[in-house]
């Protein structure tokens, strides 16, 4: 790769790259201990906002993937961080099952919004009060803008349409804090001791993992699994460095080519 530096960390996306809700990707398990054998960090970074960090650890667990809590980087850490910097008491648009990751912010009187994906509250009653909120000068924090992702029933709503119904209502933008943004790829790689030139991106989301990452400085390699849609390696400028059918083959080629 010339003008890169050896490679010294992979970020890897979760749903739609190694698992799909309840079901891993055939042999991701076995490809990311290959991976592990070789002398890289191993990190995995998700946008998912459904569940909380623990959650999604005993999910990973289950289906056999040799995963760490530290090694996950959730865009729920880097909001969650935000809130404290900022010292903002949230309204959080986020799923029940999401909450315990917020556990010891100041929840009374909100004077922010922050939004998920939160299925069980995207009613009207409660955008209406975020709508309220945001017009009254609270700041709309979107945890992501993903405009669908993939279940086991076919793709779904993201979050992003519900931000962007917002901001269009509200005349106002989000502060996004998830993927593609540049500073969740450089707060995830932070504590691995590496720069974006040194560190390769695999997900599903061409927009999101991929162009989020090359954006970033990174190289991004897109699988066809998960939300992948035929042409969808098509609508970022750069490409991706790759394309390739499943995680496996993104691995095969990172040991082959990469390191």
């Amino acid at each position: 790769m010339a003008g890169r530096q050896a490679l010294k960390a992979v970020l890897i996306d979760l749903s739609g790259t190694l698992h799909i809700e309840d079901t891993a990707v055939p042999g991701a398990q076995e490809a990311l201990n290959r991976l592990r054998q070789a002398s890289v960090a191993v990190k995995f970074v998700t946008n998912t906002t459904k569940e909380s960090k623990r959650n999604l650890l005993e999910r990973l667990q289950h289906l056999n993937f040799n995963v760490q809590e530290k090694e996950i980087f959730t865009s729920l850490s880097a909001a969650r961080s935000l809130l404290e910097q900022k010292q903002h008491r949230p309204l959080l648009l986020v799923e029940d099952s999401a909450l315990e990751d917020f556990t010891g912010i100041d929840k009374s009187e909100p004077n922010a919004v922050v939004i998920g994906l939160a299925p069980d509250h995207f009613n009207y009653q409660t955008l209406n009060k975020a709508f309220r909120m945001i017009l009254d000068g609270a700041p709309l924090i979107a945890i992501h803008k993903a405009r669908y992702y993939k279940r086991k029933d076919g793709l779904a709503l993201g979050p992003g349409p519900f931000v962007t119904g917002l901001e269009y209502a509200t005349d106002c933008k989000a502060t996004v804090v998830g993927k593609p943004e540049k500073t969740f790829f450089t707060q995830a790689l932070s504590d691995l001791g590496c720069s974006p030139s040194e560190a390769v991106m695999i997900g599903d989301d061409a927009r999101d993992d991929v162009g989020g990452a090359q954006n970033a400085g990174m190289l991004g390699i897109l699988v066809k699994t998960g939300k992948y849609r035929e042409g969808d390696e098509n609508k970022i400028n750069p490409p991706p460095h790759l394309t390739c059918d499943s995680f496996p083959d993104a691995v095969e080629h990172i040991l082959k080519n990469l390191l």
